[in-house]
């Protein structure tokens, strides 16, 4: 059985960054695809990053393109979001996703990743 855990959410001012990391227990997180979501009460849980297993291929929405990074150290068993210039709208559970059956492109579909972490929450004061 697959365990995600997210660190590193918090509170933050306007235009700050914070570092997400999620790990995996029970196997690594080299063998899976990885996905960051984020939601806020009464939305649609939305991809926010995604990452293959190899790291070659990547997505971002279009939200966050220029501010925010998706990587992973496969040694490690890591995959991390770097989140810079962040902003109030931000605000939101980010979840770490993982999947098995992407083995070579990423998805931002919440049903294609089939374990999940319990979230971190971010908070960006303005």
């Amino acid at each position: 059985q697959v365990r995600l855990v997210e660190s590193g959410g918090g509170l933050v001012q306007a235009g700050g960054s914070l570092r997400l990391s999620c790990a995996a227990t029970g196997r690594t997180l080299s063998d899976y695809s990885a996905g960051w979501f984020r939601q806020t009460p009464g939305k649609e849980r939305e991809c926010v990053a995604a990452i293959n297993r190899s790291g070659r291929s990547t997505y971002n929405t279009d939200s966050v393109k220029g501010r925010f990074t998706i990587s992973r150290d496969n040694i490690q068993g890591t995959v991390y979001l770097q989140m810079n210039s962040l902003r109030p709208e931000d605000t939101a559970l980010y979840f770490c996703a993982a999947s098995r059956t992407l083995r070579v492109g990423v998805s931002s579909r919440p049903d294609e990743y089939e374990y999940w972490g319990q979230g971190t929450q971010v908070t960006v004061s303005s």
